[in-house]
């Protein structure tokens, strides 16, 4: 796939993309619609809202941040596809104050559940805005990964807090207010009526090997990113991902 039709190559969003726009392309095919109504809660300065747009899609931001939403606009001018893409002012709470019930062929929440009072009403909110057998992509901080990340870093105390603490989180001085398991983010989507189509592990290794070595040996982002998509959907690597990815179909 070419850089045009997704975000940044990076490592920290190729899983993502990759699952994202398969999932789009069977909901195009499923609808008989070139053009699907996407939303993107949280969805800031438009990592994925712009690609999802170039693809020909609709889509509404809904994200708290003016300047993200002002970043949102000029990029997507940038894009050539400002006619597709809306930014509006809310959170996912209030999500209905700003967006339609049943109103979207998919919803994408990353980043958001960490940040929200309560994710059980963040999650049901997405998915109340779904149309039926709408796709919903949720990505959340992985808990896993920060105790590995910890532990690595030689701070076993605070690995060891992270790991008991209800939040998943390391300490006072931890920036992520909460985190998930696998099984704790399947179980949100299933009671808010997604039917769970799989769950991928997001970066598994990118977070842990050094940047140095990624940038200056031959071939090595390719590799990695190989590496990346090898493991993602393996349940033996979901307890170490940095993020965790549930894709799901919402009941008819």
């Amino acid at each position: 796939m070419s850089d045009q039709l997704r975000p940044r190559a990076s490592l920290r969003t190729a899983v993502v993309w990759e699952v994202l726009k398969e999932a789009l392309d069977r909901r195009a095919e499923a609808t008989g619609r070139d053009s699907l109504d996407v939303l993107d809660t949280g969805g800031g300065t438009g990592n994925f809202a712009v690609p999802v747009a170039r693809l020909g899609h609709r889509v509404t931001v809904v994200d708290p941040s003016p300047n993200a939403l002002f970043a949102l606009e000029r990029r997507a001018a940038e894009a050539g596809v400002a006619d597709r893409v809306r930014g509006l002012q809310g959170d996912i709470l209030g999500l209905f104050e700003v967006a339609d019930r049943a109103g979207y062929d998919a919803v994408l929440c990353h980043g958001v559940l960490e940040y929200v009072d309560d994710p059980a009403e963040g999650v049901r909110n997405a998915v109340d805005a779904l149309r039926p057998s709408g796709a919903l992509s949720l990505l959340g901080a992985g808990l896993g990964g920060a105790v590995l990340a910890r532990a690595l870093a030689g701070h076993f105390v605070e690995a060891r807090q992270a790991l008991s603490d209800p939040a998943g989180r390391w300490g006072e001085g931890d920036p992520v207010p909460r985190r998930f398991t696998a099984e704790q983010l399947s179980e949100l989507v299933d009671a808010a009526g997604v039917e769970v189509g799989a769950v991928h592990g997001v970066r598994v290794f990118a977070d842990l090997v050094p940047g140095v070595l990624v940038d200056t040996e031959p071939g090595a982002v390719e590799a990695l990113l190989a590496l990346e998509a090898a493991v993602a959907e393996l349940p033996a690597f979901h307890s170490v991902a940095t993020q965790l990815h549930v894709l799901g179909e919402k009941r008819a």
